[in-house]
């Protein structure tokens, strides 16, 4: 993510902020973290934030006030940060791996890279063009509400028991 800053850094004004904290059940999160702060190398426009467990507010005040969002995992679950960030109405730069594949919809909701190079030209991409920044945040924060949130399942629920009850055998395979 530095490096993918430094190159957009170099042509448009911006800033990065990495904010996280450390994990119990990471042995190399001190390892990972002084390398962040050398990569920093002191930048007055990379904020780097160690932040407590119970941060949520902090979290969620960052995301809101970021024009993008940057997950760039090289390896990721379902990546719940992706999904708040898109729930604010924020395009994703995020990794092309695990679970990031089934939120990011690629050149849709936001941009799944492989490199720093690739993140650094979507990032540029964004920035210099915020009407198409803010369509996408639009239909980032469209998508999860579609398919991520827990109305999404009850509504499917529903409909499956209304088929059910009412013998709607056409429209469900039975034999499954």
């Amino acid at each position: 993510v530095i490096q993918a800053f430094k190159q957009v850094h170099k042509m448009t004004p911006c800033q990065l902020v990495l904010a996280g904290g450390g994990a119990t059940d990471d042995p190399e999160g001190e390892v990972v973290f002084k390398e962040v702060m050398e990569a920093a190398n002191g930048d007055p426009n990379i904020h780097i934030l160690l932040l407590p467990p119970d941060a949520h507010r902090t979290i969620n005040a960052i995301q809101r006030a970021a024009d993008i969002i940057i997950q760039k995992s090289l390896k990721e679950g379902f990546g719940l940060t992706v999904t708040e960030a898109m729930w604010k109405g924020k395009p994703v730069v995020a990794g092309d791996t695990g679970g990031i594949k089934l939120q990011v919809v690629d050149h849709y909701t936001g941009f799944r890279v492989k490199t720093p190079e690739g993140a650094a030209l979507r990032i540029r991409y964004l920035l210099s063009h915020r009407d198409i920044m803010a369509r996408m945040g639009e239909k980032a924060h469209r998508f999860v509400y579609e398919n991520f949130l827990i109305t999404r399942h009850v509504r499917e629920y529903l409909t499956l028991m209304i088929s059910l009850m009412n013998g709607l055998s056409d429209r469900i395979d039975m034999t499954l």
